[in-house]
């Protein structure tokens, strides 16, 4: 993977990542890395966020890796489960933070076009980082996804949405799942190679 040269698609989640959101942060910091741009960040439609992330992933010229909150990891998910095979090729793996669960009683309206989530691996690496406190989705539930998804989890204790209300603004910590998420992609292509 040092070889290649890889870009970091910021894929946020409702309302998109504000500034002092550790994804924004992040993009300041990560070499080659752009954000997903939504058209509408408050009434999200499902095939108009999948749609834009796959423009996104077609428009770059290298592999990427997404980084993925809340509702971005379900669109991630959904993407997946209908992008064309060349597409998927590209995506080396995904960095999923704190999904939300679409299908959870007292889900936001706006959210609910998401549901059912895909229940289907996905076909690159991925990390899941959860919560046990948040309310977007349970830990059990996070760890449901997890398995469903095919990707390694970890469930934080008291991180909440893992969001700037969380405290999470810049959360230096979760360069470390990147990290543990590269290192799976690489052994991935050594056992392709």
């Amino acid at each position: 993977m040092r070889s290649e040269s890889i870009r970091y698609l910021i894929v946020p989640g409702w309302q998109g990542s504000a500034d002092e959101h550790w994804q924004s942060h992040w993009q300041r910091s990560l070499p080659n890395s752009q954000r997903v741009e939504q058209a509408d960040w408050l009434a999200p439609q499902r095939a108009e966020w999948v749609a834009e992330l796959e423009r996104s992933i077609a428009a770059q010229s290298t592999p990427v890796i997404l980084i993925a909150h809340s509702l971005g990891c379900v669109t991630v998910a959904h993407w997946a489960a209908s992008a064309p095979p060349e597409l998927l090729r590209r995506v080396r793996g995904a960095l999923l933070v704190a999904p939300a669960d679409v299908e959870r009683p007292g889900c936001p309206a706006a959210l609910q076009g998401f549901a059912p989530i895909p229940r289907q691996p996905l076909p690159f690496p991925s990390q899941l980082v959860g919560s046990d406190n948040d309310s977007a989705a349970s830990a059990t539930r996070a760890i449901e996804l997890a398995r469903n998804w095919g990707a390694d989890a970890a469930i934080l204790s008291g991180a909440g949405h893992i969001n700037v209300k969380s405290g999470h603004q810049r959360w230096e910590q979760g360069f470390a799942y990147l990290f543990r998420l590269q290192s799976q992609v690489e052994q991935h292509a050594r056992r392709r190679a």
